[in-house]
C-alpha cells in the first residue's frame, strides 16, 4: 500500500530554516551540494525523512511524497480522479523520479518511485 515517505520543507531562508529544525525536534541535516538540498534524518531508520530546499515559489507549501511503483501511473490515476499535475515526471539522476499534483482541493502533494537507473 503506498505510503508517505518523505517530505520536503520549502524555505526562503535556508539557514535560519536548518536552525529552527536542528533546535526544535533535534533534527540532522545533511547537504547535498550539486542539489542544494539538504537530507533530513527525524529519527532512526525507519522514521520518516525529508529534505529542506530553498522556496521555488511564493506558494510552495510542505509537500508530502507517497512511495509508488509507478508515478506515471498514479499520475495518470490522479487525473482521472480530478487532480492536477503541477510538476510532470522528473528524473532525479541516480535515485528515481516524481511528480508533483494537487488534489482535488488543490493541496500539493508529490508521488515518488525508487529508481536507481533513472536520468
Amino acid at each position: 500500500m503506498p505510503s508517505v515517505i518523505h517530505f520536503e520543507v520549502a524555505a526562503d531562508d535556508v539557514e535560519r530554516a536548518k536552525v529552527f529544525y536542528q533546535e526544535l525536534f533535534d533534527w540532522k541535516l545533511q547537504e547535498i551540494p550539486e542539489m542544494e538540498y539538504w537530507l533530513i534524518t527525524t529519527g532512526d531508520e525507519d522514521a520518516v525523512g525529508g529534505g529542506l530546499m530553498k522556496r521555488q515559489h511564493p506558494n510552495q507549501n510542505i509537500t508530502n511524497y507517497i512511495g509508488v511503483s509507478s508515478v506515471s501511473e498514479y499520475a495518470s490515476r490522479a487525473e482521472e480522479l480530478g487532480g492536477k499535475i503541477v510538476v510532470p515526471k522528473t528524473a532525479v539522476p541516480g535515485m528515481g523520479y516524481f511528480v508533483i499534483c494537487l488534489d482535488t482541493e488543490k493541496n500539493p502533494f508529490g508521488f515518488w518511485e525508487d529508481d536507481q537507473n533513472a536520468k
